[in-house]
């Protein structure tokens, strides 16, 4: 058993739980153990040769799904660039992909996000977004928690007037199990700032997302 003690912050930890509680690390050891009990839960047998290394590539893996809590958002945007010649309209990066897990069954969502934002303090490179999503998506999250977060950072750091965020996934806790239902999709929104007050605004945003001749 994995001993866990309150604290105010787990060292080198920046997902959302840090603040919460103080985890020992598992050993490499103790994560293969953990999926081998998985296997044997299953109904399989860990030690056949076609399983005997799965183990170790899981908890490889695993190392990659979810290295986003190893990730500091704020450090991606650490640098905004002032000097943009005035520009204040709206800058949109769209088709922004990405998969994630979900926290109650830690299978795979998949999807794009839409970012939107109009400039007050100055913009920051169009691939930093990218990579803001990727960090809140390698963790494991709910997809409306994973759309909050981007917007709160984005407006944190560049406190812009406005931000529009559309996240828009595919579940596979619904296609795989549960209802079953493939192919269907959810979407996710979040407007601050002038998006949030002006109407026309949301919908010049989803327009410009939409349109195919962009």
């Amino acid at each position: 058993m994995i001993p866990v003690v309150k604290s105010l912050s787990v060292e080198g930890a920046v997902g959302p739980s840090a603040d919460k509680f103080l985890v020992r690390k598992p050993t490499q050891e103790e994560a293969e153990a953990a999926v081998r009990t998985l296997l044997l839960w299953a109904g399989d047998d860990p030690s056949r040769e076609g399983l005997t290394d799965t183990p170790r590539r899981v908890a490889k893996a695993y190392k990659e799904f979810y290295k986003g809590y190893a990730e500091d958002p704020h450090h991606i945007l650490d640098r905004v660039f002032e000097e943009v010649e005035g520009y204040r309209d709206m800058v949109l990066v769209r088709d922004i992909p990405f998969y994630s897990h979900c926290e109650h069954h830690m299978v795979p969502f998949v999807g794009k996000a839409h970012i939107g934002y109009y400039p007050a303090k100055g913009v920051v490179g169009l691939s930093k977004l990218a990579r803001i999503v990727d960090v809140y998506a390698r963790r494991l999250q709910t997809q409306e928690t994973m759309t909050a977060q981007i917007a709160d950072v984005i407006e944190e750091v560049l406190e812009p007037r406005g931000i529009a965020i559309l996240v828009e996934a595919e579940h596979m806790c619904m296609s795989m199990r549960g209802v079953q239902k493939q192919g269907s999709s959810t979407m996710t929104t979040q407007y601050r700032g002038v998006f949030r007050d002006d109407p026309a605004e949301q919908i010049r945003f989803f327009t410009m997302v939409k349109s195919p001749g962009l």
